[in-house]
């Protein structure tokens, strides 16, 4: 019997392959199947945006409908125009976002010069905001430069915004910024 070098070296892959699959335990004999309930099949099913990048990859997220509304699957939205079903590593964890423990619900304030994170209301904390807001713009706002040019602005607020927001939002949050007289308008996924 005479071998080729190509010979054997087929010969001895097929034998190193199937001794290998055979110590691996396979058993191809029949086996039962039982199919499974699907976690998602009495859940509500509602499609969103993925908050993360500016990229706006369609997710589908089912809720539990037994009222606490707690998110039991994410998955990528295959009828979506731009992601067709995908989601990168972030867009898959969506569920990690609003079903995560360690999540804040109430705003935390930290004083000029404490150590400590303490709890306060969301009135608070808002109408705070809206106080330092005003206080810095009447503070900083220029309506007229150097060369006598109306210019309506202040430089010493400056706006990140979010890829969270869908094109109607970003217009009525871009009008807000663009009222109050800011010049620098960032979004998140440039930064």
């Amino acid at each position: 019997m005479k071998i080729t070098r190509r010979g054997f070296m087929q010969i001895s892959g097929a034998t190193a392959a199937g001794l290998a699959v055979s110590g691996l335990g396979f058993d191809l004999s029949p086996v039962k199947s039982h199919a499974q309930m699907l976690k998602t099949k009495y859940a509500k099913e509602t499609t969103t945006i993925c908050p993360y990048c500016a990229v706006g990859c369609g997710a589908i997220v089912h809720t539990s409908k037994k009222g606490d509304g707690r998110v039991i699957n994410v998955e990528g939205d295959p009828g979506h125009v731009i992601s067709r079903g995908s989601l990168c590593s972030k867009g898959a964890a969506l569920s990690g976002l609003v079903e995560n423990e360690n999540r804040l619900l109430e705003p935390m304030y930290r004083a000029p010069g404490a150590n400590e994170w303490k709890q306060v209301s969301w009135d608070w904390a808002l109408t705070e905001i809206a106080k330092r807001v005003k206080k810095t713009r009447d503070a900083t706002f220029t309506s007229k430069n150097k060369k006598g040019q109306v210019v309506n602005r202040t430089t010493a607020i400056v706006s990140g915004g979010s890829s969270a927001l869908d094109n109607e939002e970003c217009w009525i949050y871009q009008s807000l910024m663009r009222g109050l007289g800011l010049v620098y308008i960032e979004h998140q996924a440039r930064i």
